[in-house]
């Protein structure tokens, strides 16, 4: 069976951003929000280089940026734990006749949740706890709407990404805590689709 994305899919996709650097402007400098934008454009993580440059403008977030590099250099591991803690708690999901099946829709999923780790990182990073995107979120939840996901086992697993994430971040958990919070509600606030 292949899985086909509809139209409508194909036209949300590009919309459908989590992330918004609007609000930004004039708590960090343009060059430091050019470099969010550009991370977030290429879909990447924030560089070894774009934390340097960070950390000279925000002398105070070492912490945060630290923490935003642990959790880029473990996020295939970050997700792979959360992936799997997903698939004990909604067993047979990735089965025929699953939710997540056949394979590609598991596979697109389990990427959302690098992204969604990602989006995260970039709050923390920026000290920016409701980074969202109001319009990119209308969009996502249509296209989530739209493709049918599985929206319990979606909010299952960011709950599992934080889990994970506070375990790696030895140092002060709780200080990325609320980055995973806001993007924890404001997924709960998606309707399935009808």
């Amino acid at each position: 069976m292949t899985f086909q994305l509809s139209e409508r899919a194909r036209e949300l996709i590009p919309k459908a951003r989590i992330i918004s650097f609007a609000s930004w402007a004039g708590q960090l400098s343009p060059e430091a929000i050019a470099r969010f934008q550009t991370a977030d454009d290429q879909k990447s993580y924030l560089t070894d280089e774009d934390l340097a440059a960070l950390s000279v403008e925000l002398p105070s977030a070492t912490d945060r940026l630290e923490a935003v590099r642990l959790l880029r250099d473990r996020a295939d591991r970050i997700v792979s734990i959360a992936r799997e803690k997903v698939l004990v708690q909604f067993p047979g999901i990735t089965e025929p006749g699953g939710d997540l099946h056949p394979p590609v829709r598991a596979q697109n999923c389990w990427r959302d949740f690098w992204h969604f780790l990602r989006c995260v990182t970039y709050g923390i990073a920026g000290g920016q706890p409701e980074y969202t995107s109001d319009e990119g979120l209308h969009y996502m939840e249509l296209l989530y709407q739209e493709l049918r996901v599985p929206l319990p086992a979606m909010i299952v697993g960011l709950e599992n990404l934080k889990t994970v994430s506070m375990v790696e971040i030895v140092d002060s958990p709780e200080s990325i805590e609320l980055y995973f919070d806001h993007l924890i509600d404001r997924l709960k606030q998606f309707k399935p689709e009808s």
